[in-house]
């Protein structure tokens, strides 16, 4: 097979340099002072990794957890969260507000775990918000 021709993309007439505004440089890309292109650092990415890590290391002490374990547990955090969340958010829009409240959060929860866990996740959240409100005042 022969070698197929380099093609260029069809592009416009190049607009008046002068007139451009200068560039400006993102914050996630970096380049090296005297123009030579370094490799782009990988985007951030949010886990609570190290609050479940913090919280195993409280109840025991000597335990270890494996990756596949905390990516397990992240995803798990990660559903719930959008599991109140969405909850809440519903419950705002049939109350008419527009505004989810600690008692949206608090419903929400309720409603989506069961029983005995709803029970302790209301008192924790509770005795959780108790202790920012008295601390921020």
């Amino acid at each position: 097979m022969a070698p197929k021709a380099d093609k260029k993309p069809a592009s416009k007439a190049p607009a008046n340099v002068a007139s451009k505004a200068p560039e400006k440089k993102d914050a996630g890309k970096k380049t090296a002072p005297s123009g030579d292109k370094k490799k782009r650092s990988k985007a951030r990415k949010e886990t609570y990794s190290s609050y479940i890590y913090k919280v195993l290391k409280q109840v025991h002490p000597d335990t270890g957890i494996s990756n596949r374990a905390m990516s397990i547990l992240n995803s798990f955090v990660n559903d719930i969260f959008e599991r109140v969340a969405t909850e809440a958010s519903k419950l705002a829009a049939y109350n008419k507000k527009s505004t989810i409240s600690s008692r949206e959060i608090q419903t929400s929860v309720r409603l989506i775990l069961p029983g005995e866990l709803a029970k302790h996740a209301v008192s924790e959240g509770t005795k959780a918000v108790t202790k920012y409100s008295s601390s921020t005042k």
